[in-house]
C-alpha cells in the first residue's frame, strides 16, 4: 500500500499545473491571463508550502513516519510552482526585459521580498537529493531551516501585493504561523 502513496501524492501535485495548461488552451484565465497565471502559481506556491511545513507535525501528532517521506517531494513542487510563478513574472509578463525586472525589485517591496523567497528556496532544491543530504551532514539541516524564512517571505510577499481585502493572505499568515509554533511547542517539549 506504501508504495502507492508517493506516485499518488506526484499526481496530485500535478493536477493545478494540468488545470493551468488547461485554462490556457481553452481561453479559460479571463480578461488578464498573465495576472491569472501569476495568481495561481502564486498561490499553489503557498499552499505546498503549508503542504511541505505540515510533514513534521503530522508526524509528531500521528507517530507515523510515512508523513516525511512526502516532504522531498512536496518541497520540490513548491519549487516548482514558485519557478512557474517567478518565469510568468519575468518571461510572459516581463518579456525578460531585465532593466525593468530589476528596478521593480529594488522599488516595489513585495517583488522583491517575493524574489527573495525564491532566491532562497533553490539552494533547498538543490540539496534535496539524499547524496546531498550526506555530502553535507550537519549543514544541510541548517541550510533547509531556511523554509521557514521563505514561508514567512512568501506570506509578506502576498500580503504586500494585496491592497484591498487581506482575508486571504492573512488566512494563509494564520496558518503559516500555526505550523511555525507548533515546530517551537515541540522543541520546547523535547528538550
Amino acid at each position: 500500500m506504501k508504495k502507492y502513496y508517493k506516485p499518488s501524492i506526484f499526481f496530485f501535485s500535478l493536477i493545478p499545473f494540468f488545470l493551468i495548461i488547461y485554462k490556457t488552451i481553452f481561453n479559460e484565465l479571463g480578461p488578464e491571463p498573465v495576472k491569472e497565471i501569476t495568481h495561481l502559481t502564486g498561490e499553489w506556491t503557498l499552499l505546498f508550502i503549508i503542504f511541505t511545513l505540515s510533514m513534521s507535525p503530522l508526524k509528531k501528532i500521528t507517530k507515523l513516519n510515512i508523513w516525511i517521506s512526502f516532504r522531498r517531494m512536496l518541497g520540490l513542487f513548491l519549487f516548482f510552482y514558485a519557478t512557474l510563478h517567478m518565469l510568468t513574472y519575468v518571461v510572459i509578463d516581463y518579456r525578460l526585459d531585465l532593466q525593468s525586472i530589476s528596478k521593480d525589485i529594488f522599488t516595489k517591496k513585495f517583488i522583491f521580498v517575493g524574489f527573495a523567497a525564491w532566491l532562497l528556496l533553490t539552494p533547498l532544491a538543490l540539496t534535496s537529493s539524499k547524496k546531498a543530504m550526506m555530502f553535507l551532514k550537519d549543514k544541510w539541516k541548517k541550510i533547509h531551516r531556511l523554509i521557514y524564512i521563505v514561508a514567512i517571505l512568501g506570506v509578506v510577499h502576498f500580503i504586500w501585493l494585496v491592497k484591498k481585502d487581506l482575508t486571504e493572505p492573512l488566512i494563509y499568515m494564520a496558518i503559516i504561523l500555526i505550523l511555525l509554533l507548533f515546530r517551537l511547542k515541540f522543541k520546547k517539549f523535547n528538550n
